[in-house]
């Protein structure tokens, strides 16, 4: 384990995933007034950092990527990502359903209808996973692309959980105006398939572990099989919130208007 190959990656993912999820539920919780102006740097922001990404890919010299580029790489993806997550929390970019669950739906129509709610922007999020993927294949740095695919498979899972019924549900920084997600919710108890998430990214954060350690010290390898990791693992760590008496949404408070830290 080396300093620049393991340690600082793993603390810049630590930083970032704390410092961007405070930064959009602030974006978030700002009143929609703001929401146009918000969504159009950031916008802007996401669509600059997708040609970086491709940059990162593909425009290093004959000596392959270095350090910096799976930084880079990282870094634009979590912009992306940030900007994505904000048209959802914003409202902008959810589903054709916007209403409370219906109480008597079961099943599948239940499942449905809690599709309904967020259908339009997980198909934007699979949009942009398919074009990350193509634009970066077979490159020496793909760091980008897996980095924002697997966002969104953690998301999925969370978001699948939730859906399904945890013990603690994790919905501070959830924006006023979508409190009527809440009810598609199940109920608060530790389910079958909490556990199965739980197990499979403990497995999948170990042999990314593994890959990141039998990297070269120093790096680009290292550095990207790290971020990666790390990223991995904090996943897992959300996901074994939800199943702990842990309100982890106090990590964000500074984030929130001050109407809605009482």
């Amino acid at each position: 384990m080396s300093l620049h190959g393991h340690i600082l990656p793993a603390f810049i993912v630590l930083l970032a995933w704390f410092g961007s999820t405070g930064v959009v539920a602030w974006l978030a919780n700002r009143g929609k007034a703001t929401f146009a102006r918000s969504l159009s740097w950031a916008g802007f922001a996401a669509g600059i950092c997708l040609c970086v990404i491709v940059w990162a890919a593909h425009g290093h010299d004959a000596a392959g990527p270095q350090l910096l580029d799976a930084y880079i790489s990282f870094g634009a993806a979590l912009v992306i990502w940030g900007w994505l997550e904000l048209t959802f929390l914003t409202g902008i970019v959810a589903g054709p359903r916007r209403t409370a669950s219906d109480p008597h739906a079961r099943g599948w129509r239940r499942f449905a209808d809690a599709a309904a709610t967020l259908i339009h922007h997980e198909l934007a999020i699979a949009v942009v996973m398919v074009m990350l993927v193509s634009l970066t294949w077979n490159s020496a740095n793909p760091t980008g692309a897996v980095i924002f695919s697997l966002l969104f498979a953690l998301r999925l899972s969370a978001k699948l959980n939730l859906f399904v019924g945890v013990p603690n549900m994790s919905d501070e920084i959830m924006p006023g105006h979508l409190e009527y997600l809440k009810t598609y919710f199940g109920p608060r108890r530790l389910h079958g398939a909490l556990a199965f998430s739980l197990v499979a990214l403990a497995a999948l954060s170990l042999w990314l572990g593994a890959r990141a350690l039998a990297a070269p010290d120093d790096s680009f390898a290292a550095v990207s099989a790290t971020l990666v990791f790390t990223l991995a693992a904090l996943g897992a760590l959300e996901h074994l919130f939800l199943a702990l008496p842990f309100r982890d949404g106090a990590l964000w408070r500074w984030a929130l208007p001050d109407a809605r830290k009482g």
